[in-house]
């Protein structure tokens, strides 16, 4: 049987401070050693924290945080997943989920479609158009940012795709902490798919993060979860298990799409 690994880093993240966060992703990919091929995941906005100013987070492509992520996905021969603010022409910026390849060169990018109004990100961050679906190791897989977890179709709309693995990176508040598990259970199960949430950890000047990030399996069923500190957590996808499942329980193919 066919399986991937999946590797976590939840950080707590260094408020503004590239040089800091960087560090702390080299730091953990060695005390973690992922074996080459692993997906290798980062919160939301990873480099900077959840901040608004964005001269502090937006970076010009190709940035800083860029090329750390490409050194760092060919030193260990890993597919490396981070979330990173592109600095746009209009001077505002993009929260983006972005994949690194083992070769060291970018093989997708997402735009986080639902922006967080009541943080003040709709001010600075312009939304992403559409879901983005990449082939990892012949998985497909849809890329998700924080708040579209709140929002199912995005998730359906990526199933129907084809997706069988989503990776959700957050930087997600204690005060909601319950929501996120609750949430991420419920999108593996109702789509058949394996989950993987990565949250940070710590504090910022603004708010409490509980860490809690959690690999999902498609039966919804918790197959690894971080806690509340800084550190890292992986498992092992069986492939064919998912597509079984979904061949011996064909949910989404009894989906009525006139209703």
């Amino acid at each position: 049987m066919v399986s991937q690994t999946i590797l976590a880093l939840q950080t707590d993240i260094v408020w503004e401070n590239l040089d800091a966060n960087h560090r702390t992703w080299e730091r953990l990919l060695v005390q973690a050693q992922p074996e080459p091929g692993s997906i290798v995941v980062l919160p939301e906005m990873a480099a900077s924290g959840f901040s608004m100013n964005l001269e502090a987070t937006a970076e010009e492509s190709p940035s800083a945080s860029e090329s750390v992520c490409k050194r760092l996905a060919v030193h260990w021969k890993v597919h490396l997943v981070c979330g990173l603010v592109q600095k746009t022409t209009s001077g505002l910026g993009y929260n983006q989920s972005v994949v690194f390849g083992p070769d060291g060169l970018e093989s997708s990018r997402y735009t986080k479609m639902q922006l967080f109004t009541l943080g003040g990100e709709a001010n600075v961050h312009i939304p992403g158009k559409s879901t983005v679906i990449t082939e990892i190791n012949g998985i497909k897989v849809g890329l998700f940012v924080c708040y579209d977890l709140r929002f199912p179709e995005l998730f359906r709309e990526s199933a129907r795709q084809g997706a069988e693995l989503f990776i959700v990176i957050a930087c997600w508040p204690s005060k909601r902490a319950d929501h996120w598990v609750t949430l991420l259970r419920a999108r593996a199960i109702e789509n058949q798919a394996w989950v993987v949430g990565v949250n940070r950890a710590g504090t910022d000047p603004n708010y409490t993060y509980p860490g809690k990030s959690l690999i999902v399996d498609c039966h919804g069923v918790v197959q690894a979860d971080a806690g509340s500190l800084e550190g890292s957590i992986s498992s092992r996808m069986e492939i064919e298990e998912l597509r079984q499942w979904r061949r011996d329980f064909p949910a989404l193919l009894d989906r009525r799409l006139d209703h």
